[in-house]
Order: structure tokens, then C-alpha cells, then sequence
């Protein structure tokens, strides 16, 4: 029984040997980016997920970059991926979607959004999607329609403010219910609350186990999927009953169900839930981090502080912020920019080669995963001075790069996938920021600090301490 245990041992370390050496092998003759696939089966996935539990924002690739450059091979998830965090490249993976390379996301993310979601859709149906949802983000959209509701819906729950609060729950609250508003004419009210609540469920699930059997946040995940879905085809039915009898919204379910698009049921409830969690997530983290970073850096708050309470005073006895407001914001821009170089809530983007890709003198298989890397590439010293320091007046001479920062600075992607909601984003957050700090002082509650795995985010959902200020608390905000 001894010799037979010690044989299969010798076979199995033998196996690995053997197989590690034909790997390396096909590597060098294929050119592939230098790297290590690491382990069979499971390659290098657990040392990627144990370095991002460091304090160190970039681990995993900063080690490997030091090693290999800024191009390399691993092999995560299951599967074969080259990363990079050299902008040029970057730059070339997003220009050629739907040419050389094209979306892919891990299932647990594809089961709970949909197949109709706009993360997922390809082609001329996504080409067709990302411009409607563009055309219901641009600026003279915001200036026009979306702003007063921006302000309103801010405000209206910053009203309820006091004490001790969990930034990034009000600031999430917050999100949700703009998009919904601004997705389906919805006023914050029970029904919203009730469909928040299961979307927390929902988005627990996508960095999950994508096995029921095997995983409770992704068996609930799916069951607040099922539930989320049903509620919004409730109300697609009954928004498709009022269009064809004669009456329409202008709010993007309106234009889905308009014209000749002629999309079903399903395409438009998988597309609505999709862009539920995109305006809901990520700007909400954004929001948090932003007043961390300020909390942290108080030359930049008071500065921020004299530039809305300039806006404010202007005002006399109104809150309500109008577009000229927005435009006059050049500081609150500069600390946009630099909380999304920082912080990147979205640290870079997996594609799929739809055929073997030369570039820098290596190729990437067919069917090879890729990773571009924002994140790595805003956190270099080589693109950024002092690159891991939060400083919004790098952005003052409008660069705040020492290279072309159309180059290295994608915080929303780019290409034809670029996000079409980022200056919605941008416009939330300075709305935000404004009635913040025009209405509050605060202080942190407890230390919190930031994890960045799965996505960037504070470990205790940063708990502050509000205040009131006098002169800006001002009259209840009325629905």
C-alpha cells in the first residue's frame, strides 16, 4: 500500500513536470508575453486573490510588471489571460471591440445581469443600444431634463441626515433612486425601496461562486434576480398597455417601447436591470470615496468648501442648483477627475481574442482572455506624479498627466464600449458634493479604510458624523 501511494505520488509530480514543460514550451514558440501560468487547473488565481487583501491597491500586476514588464501572461479564473498595463495597448484593445477582441465577463456577472444587457450585448444591437442609452445621458439631456431631479432627489434625502450615518448606504440610496427616475419616471416610494433592497442581494452574487449548490450569496443572488425581474416586468407590461393606447413617457422604458424598435419583454427587462446596477454601484462608491479622499486631504475641502459656498451665497435663499451652477465648478471637476484616477471603481476590463492578435511583438492566442488594466496604468509614476497620492490640483492646467491623458486616463473604458453614463456621473457626484458640503461639516466616525477586491470600496461603508451647518440647512426639500 506504501510502494503504491509513493507511486502514484511520483506520477502525479512527474505529470506536472512534464506538463509545466510542454506549456513553457508552446509559450516560447507561440511568443506569448513573458509570465507564469502557475499551477495546472487553477494557475495563479490564489495568489491574485490574496494579494489584493493587502493595503497595496495594485499587488498582483505591480509584482509581475517588476518581473516581466507591462505586458504578461497568467492564468486566472480557469483560463489563459494576458494582462496589461501599458496604455498603448490598452488603447488598441478597446478601439478594436468587436474586430480582434470582444466582451467577456465571468458567468456568475452574465447569469445575474442577463443576455440582453448592454455589458453583453455585441454587435449591431449593442452599437444600436450604447447610442439610445447615449442619447439619454448627453449634456443637453442633463441640462434639461435630468438635472432638477438630480438636485431634488439629492437634496430630499439628505433632509433626513442626522447624526451618525453610513456614507456609502445614503449615497446608494441616493443612486438608485435617480436611476430609477431617470429609467422609468419612478419617485422615491415604497416599490423603490423595496426593489433596492433586493438589488443588494443581486450584486452580492456577481463576484461569486456562480454554483447554487455550492454558494449562498449566489443562490440568493439569483432569487432577488428572479424577483427584481418579475417587478420589472410588471411594469413593462403596464407601460406597454398605456404606449399603445396613446400615452408615453420620455424616459428610456418611453424610447424602448416606442418607434420600430420593436424589442420584447425580455430584451428591454435584462437591459433595464443592467443599467440599474451601472448607475447604482459604482457612482455611489465614487460618492464615498470622494468625501474619504477630501476627509483626508483638508486643504482640498476647505478649497471645495469656498467654491460651493460662492455658488451658494449667489443663490440667496434658493438651493436649487441650475446648469450655469454646474459649469462653474472647476475645483469639484478637478476632484472628479482625481477620485476616479484614485479610486477606480472599475479596475480594468476582460475581452476574448476572436483571432490570434499581434502586437509589441507577441500574440495572443484565439480564444485567449486579455485584461486591460486601468488601474495599473493611473497609479504609475511614469503617468502620474506622486501617482498613489490623491491631488485634484494636478487636474488645474487640465492634463494632470505627464503624458496625453486621453492616453492613460479611462476611468469609464473607451472605444465603442465607452460608458455612455460618465457625464451623468460626473454631474451626480458635483451635485453631490455641493449640497455635502454647503449643508454638513462631519468627521469620521470610526477609521475605515479601502479593500479593493472585488472592486474598490471602504471596508465599514464609511460611517460619519454630520452636522448641520446654519446656513445651509435651509427648508425641507418637498417631493
Amino acid at each position: 500500500m506504501v510502494f503504491l501511494f509513493s507511486f502514484l505520488v511520483a506520477i502525479s509530480v512527474l505529470s506536472s513536470f512534464i506538463f509545466v514543460f510542454l506549456r513553457n514550451s508552446r509559450c516560447r514558440r507561440l511568443r506569448l508575453p513573458p509570465g507564469n501560468l502557475g499551477l495546472p487547473l487553477i494557475g495563479e488565481t490564489l495568489q491574485l486573490i490574496s494579494a489584493y487583501k493587502t493595503e497595496n491597491p495594485e499587488p498582483f500586476i505591480d509584482e509581475r510588471v517588476n518581473r516581466f514588464g507591462p505586458i504578461f501572461t497568467t492564468h486566472v479564473f480557469g483560463e489563459p489571460t494576458v494582462f496589461s498595463s501599458d496604455p498603448e495597448t490598452n488603447r488598441f484593445i478597446l478601439q478594436n471591440e468587436g474586430k480582434l477582441f470582444e466582451c467577456s465577463y465571468p458567468s456568475s456577472i452574465s447569469n445575474l445581469l442577463g443576455k440582453h444587457s448592454l455589458l453583453l450585448m455585441k454587435g449591431s444591437l449593442h452599437k444600436r443600444m450604447h447610442s439610445l442609452t447615449m442619447s439619454f445621458a448627453n449634456s443637453p439631456i442633463i441640462r434639461d431634463h435630468l438635472l432638477d431631479d438630480i438636485d431634488r432627489l439629492i437634496r430630499l434625502n439628505m433632509d433626513s441626515w442626522t447624526g451618525r450615518v453610513f456614507l456609502m448606504e445614503e449615497a446608494k440610496k441616493i443612486t438608485f433612486e435617480l436611476a430609477v427616475k431617470q429609467l422609468m419616471s419612478f419617485d422615491p416610494g415604497e416599490w423603490t425601496e423595496g426593489l433596492r433592497k433586493e438589488y443588494v442581494l443581486l450584486i452580492e452574487g456577481f463576484f461569486s461562486v456562480p454554483l447554487p449548490l455550492f454558494s449562498t450569496t449566489y443562490r440568493r443572488a439569483i432569487k432577488a434576480r428572479t424577483k427584481v425581474a418579475e417587478a420589472l416586468r410588471l411594469i413593462v407590461r403596464q407601460r406597454r398597455e398605456e404606449s399603445e393606447a396613446g400615452e408615453r413617457k420620455e424616459d428610456m422604458l418611453g424610447a424602448l417601447l416606442g418607434g420600430d424598435n420593436a424589442f420584447s419583454d425580455e430584451e428591454i427587462v435584462d437591459f433595464l436591470l443592467a443599467l440599474l446596477v451601472a448607475g447604482y454601484e459604482t457612482t455611489s462608491t465614487i460618492m464615498t470615496l470622494a468625501v474619504k479622499f477630501l476627509t483626508e486631504t483638508p486643504l482640498a475641502q476647505a478649497q471645495l468648501k469656498e467654491e460651493h459656498d460662492q455658488i451658494r451665497a449667489k443663490k440667496k435663499s434658493s438651493e436649487t442648483l441650475e446648469w450655469s451652477d454646474y459649469k462653474s465648478m472647476p475645483f469639484t471637476q478637478c476632484v472628479v477627475n482625481e477620485t476616479l484616477r484614485v479610486a477606480n471603481i472599475i479596475s480594468g476590463v476582460f475581452r476574448r481574442a476572436m483571432t490570434d492578435v499581434h502586437i509589441k511583438g507577441y500574440t495572443i492566442p484565439k480564444g485567449w482572455k486579455v485584461f486591460a488594466s486601468f488601474r495599473a496604468v493611473h497609479l504609475d509614476q511614469d503617468h502620474f506624479k506622486d501617482a498613489r497620492t490623491f491631488n485634484p490640483w494636478r487636474w488645474q492646467n487640465n492634463s494632470g498627466a505627464s503624458t496625453s491623458p486621453a492616453n492613460v486616463f479611462t476611468p469609464f473604458g473607451g472605444g465603442p464600449r465607452l460608458c455612455p453614463g460618465y457625464e451623468l456621473a460626473r454631474v451626480e457626484l458635483s451635485v453631490f458634493l455641493h449640497h455635502l458640503i454647503t449643508r454638513f461639516s462631519w468627521v469620521p466616525a470610526e477609521d475605515d479604510k479601502l479593500v479593493f477586491f472585488p472592486t474598490t470600496r471602504t471596508q465599514k461603508r464609511y460611517p460619519i458624523n454630520v452636522q448641520r451647518r446654519n446656513y445651509g440647512s435651509g427648508p425641507p426639500c418637498k417631493q
